[in-house]
């Protein structure tokens, strides 16, 4: 199954993840994403030793680059520029997150591939933006997507430690957004004919992600204040832990709607008139006693049955805390479409999906991730190098 983005080619000069995520995506879609690699590598090979030792896979870099081609320039050469010109000049795509000074320097700028090649839709990948004193400053997503948005700080509750983010969470929402990018920008060319430059930030996702937070002091200029459970405004928005120590989200948005369904599952009916609980107000100023209360309501079952007791009232909303572990067995995690099976010419190796299924054009995953300059040859075919000029910059050391 080719997918919507079938026939469609794309460059990629991407390092550790933001670039190649962006990439990835694009190729579950369908796209021919030709990865062009130092001599060394793509960084992000190294996961596998700097994660698993001698672990015989690399996981992290499997999920952003399978089904991609690899080549293998030496940029700094001069006749590794000329090759990756070459290489986008019959691109559809050029995507990268490399820094705006070294693109410039070789020659891989907007406006030195857009004139050899008009129709090209550049995808630029940054720290901070294409404009500003920080433009051209190197960032990885746990210090511009993380730490300078406000994320951390949006999460921390007063004299609490600073939390860490996972691996790669800015990275990948800003390949989302890359990928919805270029899809536009490609929209427009189908229309127009005509290319263009199109960028994302990790800053930019960063303050997008908390938008909620910052469009609230922007447009009231007031200061969200970070929730604790111990004193949930609306203890029906809050996290429980069940008598098995299995811990739970109650989602109750809508006092009126979602606050008696919560009060009879925990079979306490005449809470839901109880002066001190009846409306929303009352609620808030008597949190600490109701969320206390709750917490010895939900220390008497397990999860499991609360889960069925839950299931018989319509409007009650809740999520299980799940580990890694969890959500494998989760029953969901496989009708959503979460997990597929890469071709490995035994039986399929099983990953994580990205997340977006068409269900008129579906996709399927082709190849496991290349190996280092796996298809250097196949691709300077392409462009007409004879076996002998391969042969020859192979030796030189312009590829690999």
């Amino acid at each position: 199954m080719a997918g919507p983005m079938d026939g469609v080619k794309v460059v990629e000069l991407g390092v550790w993840v933001a670039g190649p995520a962006a990439g990835g995506i694009l190729s579950d879609w369908g796209a021919d994403v030709v990865k062009i690699e130092p001599p060394s590598g793509d960084p992000s090979r190294t996961f596998q030793r700097m994660l698993g030792g001698d672990m015989p896979t690399n996981p992290v870099f499997e999920l952003d680059n399978r089904s991609k081609r690899s080549v293998v320039v030496d940029l700094a050469r001069p006749e590794g520029q000329a090759i990756a010109a070459d290489i986008i000049d019959g691109a559809d795509v050029f995507l990268t997150n490399l820094r705006l000074s070294a693109l410039n320097r070789l020659g891989l700028d907007y406006e030195s591939l857009a004139a050899r090649n008009p129709g090209l839709v550049y995808c630029a990948i940054t720290g901070y933006g294409l404009e500003g004193p920080d433009a051209d400053r190197p960032a990885y997503d746990i210090a511009a997507f993380w730490a300078r948005s406000g994320i951390a700080a949006q999460l921390t509750p007063p004299g609490g430690a600073l939390p860490f983010q996972r691996g790669g969470m800015g990275d990948h929402n800003v390949g989302l957004a890359g990928a919805a990018a270029i899809s536009a920008a490609l929209f427009h060319r189908e229309r127009t004919g005509e290319g263009q430059m199109v960028s994302t930030s990790l800053f930019r996702e960063g303050m997008y992600t908390i938008g909620f937070d910052l469009n609230i002091l922007l447009m009231w200029g007031l200061n969200m204040a970070v929730g604790t459970r111990e004193a949930m405004g609306n203890p029906a928005i809050n996290n429980y832990t069940a008598g098995d120590g299995r811990r739970f989200w109650v989602v109750g948005l809508e006092g009126d709607r979602h606050w008696p369904p919560l009060a009879r599952a925990v079979g306490h009916p005449e809470w839901i008139d109880d002066e001190r609980f009846a409306t929303a107000r009352d609620r808030a100023v008597n949190a600490v006693e109701l969320i206390a209360a709750l917490d010895e309501a939900f220390a008497a079952r397990p999860l499991e049955e609360w889960a069925e007791i839950f299931a018989t009232e319509p409007d009650m909303f809740w999520a299980p805390v799940n580990t890694l572990d969890d959500l494998l067995a989760d029953p969901q995690t496989g009708p959503s479409g979460a997990l597929v099976d890469v071709p490995d010419g035994a039986s399929g190796t099983t990953m994580l999906a990205t997340p977006v299924d068409f269900h008129g054009t579906p996709w399927s995953p082709r190849t496991l991730a290349p190996s280092l300059g796996e298809h250097t040859d196949e691709v300077l075919a392409e462009l007409g190098r004879t076996t002998g000029q391969i042969a020859e910059l192979r030796a030189s050391g312009t590829v690999a």
